[in-house]
């Protein structure tokens, strides 16, 4: 008998408290529990309840992504609930979302269970829960340790809220932590970036990732870009640099462009991604990879809960995407990797032009090659480099 395949599993929640005005995530707003009980709010409540019933649902039958699956439901080797702000939702119902999963999906002893969280929606109670399920890892979005930085990305809770919703986590018994850090946000500078990496560190996680606010269309930030006190460029590239160092003496290693962990911690979901393994994802707005082809539901809530299907997004699993993701990743390109993928040794062509690129992008060693510090930083540029010679 062939062996399952394995595969990550996404289970998107797309409800908020609130909108944040950097995000183009899909999402809602949802009222949380001590909010005016009004029609509209009824309303949200209703619509919440329902989309994660439907997502129960799926998780139960499968048959909408059958066409997609054939009926196989592979092994799951990590669950990611993500959004949205999982912690938006009633505990107790995100709960049984993610007990769904474990009862009719077959999952790997020791699978790494990750719940996203805001500090401002999370509270003792949702932790408890949500260990309670299963969940093993949490990720909380700090943004950053600064108030007056907190405010400008639209967060409501400020530092001390973030260290309760810590404590809290560890309290509930959770040992794999990790914290988001932004790069390049209104207001900041070297010396208040350096101060928010401090502060992260004094919380010990195990776990940090660090992301360039990029301005997407269709947000608040983005319309109002010109009247952003934002960093330029040149001062972005040096917090880039600093931080990755910084990090380093806090015992965080860079295992990819914007993540960092301690020894063992690395996120083993999000590194199936970047291997180019299979993943499922369930909901509105959720992608999937599965046995070479590509599919996701629409950016719809009520399509989702009336029953929706995904749509098909055609093949994926290329050895140019394989070459793109790897080189995201501080292991880089290994030409064994590449082999056991495909079954092929890897073309030549991508070290030839790996090695037409300045040297300061670019680090070669026995068996492949991977990007600098400062080849991440152009990473989009450089990567095209390699697939386009």
């Amino acid at each position: 008998m062939k062996p399952r395949n394995k595969a990550g599993l996404y289970l998107h929640i797309p409800f908020c408290r609130s909108k944040c005005p950097y995000c183009d995530f899909y999402s809602l707003r949802v009222p949380g529990d001590r909010s005016p009980q009004t029609e509209q709010n009824r309303a949200a409540r209703e619509k919440t309840d329902a989309y994660l019933d439907a997502l129960c649902d799926e998780l139960e039958t499968g048959r909408r992504a059958a066409a997609f699956t054939d009926g196989d439901r592979p092994v799951i080797s990590s669950v990611y609930i993500g959004g949205g702000t999982p912690s938006a939702v009633p505990a107790e119902k995100l709960a049984k979302v993610l007990e769904t999963a474990f009862r009719y999906y077959p999952v790997e002893n020791g699978a790494e269970i990750t719940v996203e969280a805001n500090p401002s929606s999370a509270d003792a109670a949702f932790f408890r829960a949500m260990k309670r399920a299963g969940a093993n890892r949490v990720s909380l979005g700090m943004q950053s340790a600064l108030d007056d930085e907190r405010r400008a990305l639209g967060r409501t809770a400020g530092f001390d809220g973030v260290k309760r919703a810590v404590s809290a986590a560890r309290d509930a018994g959770f040992d794999n932590l990790s914290l988001d850090l932004m790069l390049g946000v209104p207001g900041q500078t070297a010396e208040s970036l350096a101060e928010s990496v401090s502060l992260c560190a004094e919380l010990a996680p195990e776990h940090v990732s660090a992301y360039i606010l990029q301005l997407e269309e269709d947000t608040p930030f983005y319309a109002r870009r010109d009247r952003l006190a934002l960093p330029d460029e040149d001062a972005v590239c040096d917090m880039y640099r600093a931080l990755v160092s910084r990090l380093g003496e806090y015992g965080f290693a860079q295992y990819e462009i914007s993540n960092f962990a301690r020894p063992g911690f690395e996120s083993r979901h999000n590194t199936n991604y970047w291997r180019c393994g299979d993943y499922l994802g369930v909901g509105a707005a959720a992608h999937s990879f599965l046995n070479g082809r590509r599919f996701y539901y629409p950016r719809d809530i009520d399509s989702f809960i009336a029953g929706g299907v995904p749509a098909d997004d055609g093949e994926g699993g290329t050895p140019e995407e394989f070459v793109m993701l790897a080189l995201r990743t501080a292991r880089g390109l290994r030409y064994d990797d590449y082999e056991a993928y495909f079954g092929a040794p890897a073309d030549g062509k991508y070290e030839a032009a790996a090695r037409r690129l300045p040297e300061r992008y670019v680090r070669f060693f026995d068996g492949g090659f991977s990007l600098t510090v400062e080849g991440f930083l152009l990473s989009n540029t450089v990567i095209a480099g390699v697939l386009c010679g």
